[in-house]
Parts: structure tokens; sequence; C-alpha cells
């Protein structure tokens, strides 16, 4: 395992998804599944995400499109928390699946707006 890349990787991990969830995730994996949150971390979210190529913002808008696209709805509501933490509005955030609905099929869409409704009212219960 690269260190940095890891320890570069755990901070935007932490900023996006929040310190609360990712500290909660590797506090709860045990020798089966800490390697995937260190892969996770270290490839994932340090040396793609913490490239300069695109901004956090446009990194949210795309894994929106395509884990709405993949329905994966545990990983699409995190990702709803995160690009909102990234700056994207709820307009944004609804125009994303209305794209999602026409290009991957309706039922996608239906499915990333009703797991989008459960997020904003999850942070809302937060504040």
């Amino acid at each position: 395992m690269d260190k940095e890349v890891f320890d570069r990787g755990l901070a935007i991990r932490k900023k996006v998804l929040g310190a609360e969830f990712v500290e909660k995730s590797f506090a709860s994996a045990d020798d089966f599944n800490r390697p995937m949150q260190e892969l996770v971390t270290e490839y994932c979210w340090g040396a793609v995400w913490g490239r300069d190529g695109l901004s956090p913002r446009d990194r949210s808008m795309l894994n929106l499109g395509m884990i709405s696209c993949l329905n994966r709805p545990h990983e699409l509501k995190m990702h709803v928390k995160g690009a909102l933490r990234n700056g994207l509005t709820k307009d944004e955030i609804r125009e994303i699946f209305l794209q999602v609905a026409i290009y991957a099929g309706v039922p996608a869409g239906v499915d990333s707006f009703r797991i989008a409704r459960e997020a904003f009212a999850e942070l809302d219960k937060d504040a």
C-alpha cells in the first residue's frame, strides 16, 4: 500500500462522505473486509478522486449518474450526501436523475429520486 496515496484518499473520503461515516466504516471492518476498505480508500479516493483533472463537484455528478445506472442504492445515498457537500444543489441532483431516467430507464430514475429524498431527509434530520 502506498501510504501517501492512502492518506490523501482518507482525507478526501472523509471530506466527501463525512468523517463519522468513514471512521465507522473502518471501525466496523474485520479481517475479511478491511482489505476492501483499504483498497477503496487508496485507489478510489486517493489515486482517482485525488487527481487534479476533475473537480470534486464534477466527480460527484459523474458518480451520481453512474451509480444510479448501476442500481447501487446504498452507494447512491452515500454519494447524494457527498454531492451536496461538494457543492451540488438539490435542483442539480434532480436534473442528473432526470437524465438518468431518459438514458438508463425510468425505473432507475424513479429509484434514484426515492433514494435522494431519503438522503435529503436524513441530512435535514441531522441538521
